[in-house]
């Protein structure tokens, strides 16, 4: 089990510590009226709220935030390591700051997250980006002011990675990029080391926070006026099963779903080994739990599912959706899949093919396999080209947009609860959810984002609907 620090042990007051000694010394090293920190995150929502913690420590430090990093005296790169795209565009955006550099030498860049945690990338970044100054993984973020401490006062260059002490850190502040909507970790790390996937390597294995504290801050944010709560963990199915009191997922969905208020529950990642019964039957008895399941299935094919490790296969992954189907009124299923995964045929691909014409997803995250270093993917045969893929990735979008273009005409004439979200940036246009995680656009006055609204579907595109206010 892994060991939960106290938020008010030793470790936090030293943070705390550290971050009023950077606020003294940004206060000469600033360049405008107060110091300003560009933070600019890659990948996924766990990285997102990652991020809100780094900007919660900083705010404590005296930094206020900018939109872009021009002006910044503090600038970082919270990375992404699950896509090869991702990681290029961290290589040139970060080879873009070094005229800044050059122009202003006190401003002090960071790089950290999943890339930091990989040997190579690290030593890329000591050797061709030697204006970097600070360099941490993701099981380092816990001491960040005391390592952004170390090189303002030092000002040598610090990397650090591979400390991964199997702890969970509480306590640390918190700074929301959102007002309505926000993410809610509650574990991390991953125990199924599929072949394709680097996360198990650059976030260790799994760590579940206590209840308490996860039904603490659900309550916390209802009461600020959250309005759509995101559970995160890189498989939620798995929560619990490091802690002694026998909660699960489905337990802990259910209470924080019992706290008063109108809002929406939403969670992710799910993996389907350990999509259970009980947690479809909780999410179709629940009040504030979304109708929405996204639920990876990656191939339809058992050959290639086990080539993977997903210790399930097709007929279990049926099974899983099929009840979900029968319990939760108009769920909306969503899912990721890899095309062209090593050793995957085209009869492979058309397996994965039936299965989405046989589901009828709501909407599809589709990738061609991008191999990553340090994964057993990476080492296995990949005789198919990159160009007879990206014909099996054209003709999949194709069969979905088919797909959800007659969900979305299906629901033309109903009356949706949405949480308005924002402007769309034409026509005075504003855009929102519904609970099962499908866009709306519609003509309403700005001072409704961040409100519940009923609406009225008048028309459908492929995969967003159009509607007006009832």
């Amino acid at each position: 089990m892994a060991d939960i620090i106290n938020p008010a042990d030793k470790l936090s007051e030293k943070q705390s510590e550290y971050m009023k000694l950077i606020a003294e010394i940004m206060e000469i090293r600033k360049r405008g009226e107060k110091p300003l920190a560009f933070v600019r995150t890659y990948g996924c929502q766990q990285n997102v709220a990652d991020s809100e913690k780094i900007k919660g420590m900083l705010a404590q430090s005296g930094f206020d935030f900018v939109d872009a990093p021009d002006d910044a005296d503090f600038i970082l790169f919270n990375t992404c390591a699950v896509r090869e795209h991702a990681e290029d565009r961290v290589f040139g955006n970060v080879g873009a700051l070094k005229n800044l550099k050059r122009k202003h030498p006190q401003i002090l860049i960071a790089l950290c997250g999943c890339m930091m945690e990989q040997e190579h990338i690290a030593n890329r970044i000591y050797n061709s980006f030697p204006f970097v100054g600070l360099v941490f993984g993701t099981h380092s973020l816990h001491h960040f002011p005391e390592l952004m401490y170390n090189s303002l006062v030092n000002g040598k260059r610090i990397i650090e990675r591979g400390n991964d002490d199997n702890k969970l850190y509480e306590g640390i502040p918190v700074r929301r990029d959102g007002s309505f909507k926000g993410w809610l970790p509650i574990m991390y790390g991953c125990n199924n080391f599929c072949t394709y996937c680097i996360v198990p390597y650059v976030r260790g294995r799994e760590r579940s926070r206590d209840k308490n504290i996860i039904f603490s801050e659900a309550r916390e944010m209802i009461q600020s006026g959250y309005k759509d709560i995101t559970l995160l963990g890189q498989n939620v199915n798995s929560y619990g099963k490091s802690l002694p009191d026998g909660v699960n997922f489905g337990k802990l969905l259910s209470e924080i779903d019992s706290i008063d208020g109108d809002y929406w529950l939403r969670f992710m990642t799910s993996h389907p080994k350990d999509c259970s019964k009980e947690l479809i039957d909780t999410i179709a008895n629940g009040t504030h739990i979304s109708k929405h399941l996204h639920l990876p299935f990656q191939s339809g094919s058992d050959r290639i599912l086990k080539a993977m490790n997903r210790h399930y296969d097709r007929k279990k992954y049926l099974e899983i959706v099929n009840y979900a189907k029968e319990k939760i009124e108009d769920v909306s299923l969503t899912s990721d899949i890899i095309v062209g995964f090593p050793g995957e045929t085209y009869e492979d691909f058309k397996e994965t093919l039936s299965l989405i014409k046989e589901v009828e997803f709501t909407s599809l995250f589709t990738f061609i396999f991008s191999p990553r270093v340090g994964t057993p993917a990476e080492k296995m045969d990949d005789p198919i080209p990159y160009e007879e893929k990206s014909k099996w990735f054209r003709e999949l979008l194709d069969v979905q947009e088919e797909i959800a273009a007659k969900r979305c005409s299906s629901m033309v004439g109903r009356i949706e609860k949405v949480l308005i979200e924002g402007e769309t940036g034409k026509n005075d246009e504003l855009t929102g959810r519904t609970s099962g995680n499908i866009i709306v656009e519609l003509k309403a006055p700005a001072n409704l984002i961040g409100t519940f609204q009923n609406v009225k579907i008048t028309k459908a595109r492929n995969w967003i609907l159009k509607g007006e206010l009832v």
